[in-house]
């Protein structure tokens, strides 16, 4: 018996000499390689693969002279190339050639860009989403986080369902906003102890002070709205909340203060309801207008600004409208154009000498070229839901590049809205001095107009 019992583990053992030894052929590779495909040697293959037969096709204007610059429409050429006029060459990948399509003056930028400006794009598409409770809402950003450059100004682009709140609460920074769609309530009450509450629609505009608390509900079609901070740095997660504070305070310092029960807040919900559902708001705003001893907040300082009531002025080649404190006293500093640009047409090349530019595109397709001194050149492409940034007394111009109109908002730290139009410049300066400059023909010279057109077609 114990021979056999040998034998039979002898059986074992060579079966698990086996197994571990059959894939030794197999792990014998060092997957780091060797000194011996180090540099030259005769026993070297290479790949034959042909880059050179790759299948392209051009877009309208892609074989002119580079420095036309025509935009080139991508979004029905089945594999773009970095290819404008005479400059660039293929590309066999490996790329997203999404990115190439929706971005057509990165993948093939016009003749005239040059160096390296600033990053004066962030889709917002690109932000994370931050969710509210109970299907609520949610809110995206952007800041410095995401633009570096930007930092006079940050956006925060916010959806609140039906009866859906934005919390109670206040900034740092001072809070500017636009109506995108839909409407809400807004209230506030300043450090006078005056109160304030207002219904807001599409197009129209609030301005909340720093420090002053307010709250934001949806009214019964729900609401989106953008919001600007005077501030790149600002971050929606450093707001101050009143969950929080009630959280954050000893029960019995809040019994002294409030002149209730600690009873009273046995109850408190969680911290951090930033966005949640809540009771809808009556349709009869008076039924809201708490009022003490102090009175409302004078018209003459009013948070809201009916913007979407304001006509605008009809250029050539689209619209305009501005609100700035000549027009909104309350908004020290925030000053704003509305612009619409037809198809084909263009936002003038200009600066702003006072402020840097903060940008939201709202509908259509465009494209903008940043000037920075002394010769940095970079032309970038925006779709809808796109922030631009352009630094004070850079130049730009922002062109319709899409079948529809161009809609976009344009916002200044200033006390005023103002900007320099390059063209009226040029034809405001006498033909000789512009001549010897430029060397720009008579008639081309007698053709510059002293006007500022701000769009043209």
């Amino acid at each position: 018996m114990m021979f056999k019992h040998l034998s039979y583990f002898s059986v074992i053992l060579s079966a698990l000499r086996v197994a571990n030894a059959a894939p030794a052929a197999t792990l014998s590779t060092n997957p780091r390689g060797g000194s011996g495909l180090v540099g030259y040697s005769p026993t070297n293959t290479i790949s034959n693969e042909n880059t050179e037969t790759i299948s392209y096709q051009f877009a309208p204007g892609q074989t002119q002279d580079a420095d036309i610059g025509a935009y080139l429409d991508f979004s029905a050429v089945a594999n773009p190339q970095p290819i404008r006029g005479e400059l660039g060459g293929t590309d066999p990948g490996p790329r997203n050639l999404n990115y190439a399509k929706i971005n057509p003056d990165k993948l093939a930028p016009p003749g005239t860009d040059s160096g390296a400006t600033i990053n004066a794009q962030w889709p917002l598409g690109l932000s994370s989403v931050k969710l509210g409770k109970d299907h609520a809402g949610w809110s995206r950003q952007e800041n410095i986080q995401v633009m570096p450059a930007a930092t006079q100004m940050a956006g925060v682009d916010m959806r609140l369902e039906a009866g859906g709140y934005r919390e109670l609460h206040w900034h740092v920074a001072a809070e500017w906003s636009i109506v995108l769609n839909g409407s809400c309530r807004i209230q506030g009450v300043n450090d006078d102890g005056q109160t304030f509450i207002d219904d807001v629609g599409k197009g129209d505009v609030w301005f909340f002070p720093p420090g002053i608390p307010h709250s934001i509900q949806a009214l019964d079609d729900g609401v989106e709205f953008m919001l600007v901070f005077d501030d790149g740095h600002f971050s929606e997660d450093n707001t101050f909340l009143a969950s929080e504070i009630f959280a954050h305070n000893p029960k019995e310092v809040l019994s002294k203060n409030l002149g209730v029960p600690v009873s009273a807040f046995q109850t408190l919900p969680s911290p951090n309801l930033f966005i949640f559902p809540g009771t809808p708001a009556p349709k009869d705003i008076e039924q809201q207008n708490v009022t003490g001893s102090a009175g409302t907040v004078p018209k003459a300082v009013s948070y809201s600004y009916h913007f979407s009531e304001q006509p605008a002025e009809e250029l050539e080649g689209g619209s305009v409208k501005i609100v700035d404190p000549l027009s909104f006293p309350i908004a020290k500093d925030f000053s704003a154009a509305l612009v619409t640009v037809k198809p084909g047409g263009l936002r003038e090349i200009h600066w702003h000498p006072t402020s840097d530019e903060w940008t939201f595109f709202i509908q259509g397709q465009g494209r903008a070229t940043l000037f920075t001194p002394p010769s940095d050149a970079t032309t970038f492409d925006f779709m809808a839901g796109d922030v631009g940034y352009f630094p004070k007394s850079n130049s730009h111009y922002v062109e319709n590049t899409g079948n529809e109109d161009l809609v976009f908002l344009e916002v200044l730290q200033a006390d005023h809205f103002s900007d320099v139009s390059l063209a009226q410049w040029v034809g405001s300066t006498s033909k000789q001095i512009v001549q010897d400059t430029l060397k720009l023909s008579n008639e081309t010279l007698s053709q510059l107009s002293t006007e500022k057109k701000t769009v043209v077609l």
